[in-house]
């Protein structure tokens, strides 16, 4: 990969690499009870602001703007999740399990079982040999030529933005996070039906205590919000301009994480919000740095730098690359296959 001035970027040894992030991997129960702290209560506060305004009859638009700040937020929780999926928030492996179940239940997403399905994403994100586990539904141009009809149309339906980032994220929380992955082991499986109690414990006691309509009018735009904007961030850090894929005999684990893995530099606050996963190609060199260490991570290492940051602007070509051309080892959109096939 190149950056603006044209110059490659450092390759430096796997053994280097580890060397080089190690020291960043070291949690801080001070900057992550800070953390949650500096999340929970303003979700909470926003939370009971709302149901304020719904129970006292102001303009429910009101409630549905809040529900933007309140889904930012969660998203924020869920890179909590996240981090503790990895064993990274705390240092304590029990504590990051408590946090994680407990995230969860807010988050609407099952420990264990996203764990499993998320280290499956790390060990195999870049390599075309191995799609399917934890990743976004990609086709090769061929693999798409070769394919019937209802398989196209489909593909075709998914890849729409407005059903990938509006109609899915929706469907993939509130329905499909309440089933086990295929081939899932028994704590997987437990852990899907632990997180479903505690979600419906959730609901029950929320329902006895403000009504059940003002939850929905309240949880379900939350979800909504952040489940976009958590569907959306995952797929501008594998599907973008210049990304690498390769077949898993050519793979390197390396290059799938500087070239495979975006540099998404958004606005300080937007990174706040989103718990610098943007700074996502370190987070595939190290998936042990805690969100918190990432951006000192990126100050000190010079080589992390020179990688070519994925703008916002440049971030939405993306929404239009659909498929992955082997010959010319790029996504491609529909359009531009077509021309190919034709």
């Amino acid at each position: 990969m190149l950056t603006d001035s044209g110059a490659a970027t450092p390759q430096l040894t796997e053994t280097n690499w580890r060397q080089a992030l190690s020291p960043y991997g070291q949690p801080s129960y001070r900057k992550a009870i800070w953390q949650l702290v500096d999340t929970l209560v303003p979700y909470l506060a926003l939370w009971a602001l709302m149901v304020y305004l719904c129970r006292e009859g102001y303009s429910y638009w009101i409630t549905l703007a809040l529900a933007v700040p309140a889904g930012a937020l969660l998203i924020r929780i869920f890179i909590f999740f996240h981090d503790c999926c990895h064993g990274s928030f705390f240092a304590s492996r029990r504590a990051n399990r408590i946090l994680g179940h407990l995230a969860g239940i807010l988050t609407f997403t099952s420990f264990d079982n996203w764990r499993y399905a998320h280290i499956a994403h790390h060990t195999t994100a870049g390599s075309l040999d191995r799609r399917g586990m934890g990743d976004i539904w990609t086709l090769t141009v061929e693999e798409y030529a070769a394919a019937s009809w209802p398989t196209r149309l489909a593909y075709r339906l998914f890849r729409n933005p407005i059903v990938l980032f509006g109609v899915a994220p929706a469907v993939l929380f509130l329905i499909l996070q309440r089933f086990s992955n295929k081939n899932a082991r028994k704590r997987e499986r437990r852990s899907v039906i632990l997180t479903n109690l505690g979600v419906v414990a959730f609901i029950l006691a929320a329902s006895w205590a403000i009504g059940w309509q003002t939850y929905v009018m309240i949880q379900l735009p939350i979800i909504v919000v952040a489940g976009a904007i958590g569907v959306w961030l995952f797929y501008v850090q594998h599907q973008f301009e210049g990304v690498y894929w390769a077949r898993q005999d050519e793979w390197d684990s390396t290059k799938a994480a500087l070239e495979g893995s975006s540099y998404y530099k958004l606005p300080q606050i937007l990174q706040w919000f989103t718990g610098n996963i943007g700074l996502h190609h370190i987070h595939h060199l190290r998936p042990g740095i805690p969100n918190y260490n990432l951006q000192r991570c990126y100050d000190d290492i010079p080589a992390l730098q020179a990688v070519e940051p994925l703008t916002i602007r440049r971030s939405l070509r993306s929404l239009w690359l659909n498929l992955w051309d082997e010959k010319e080892q790029a996504l491609v959109s529909f359009h531009s296959a077509r021309a190919m096939l034709s």
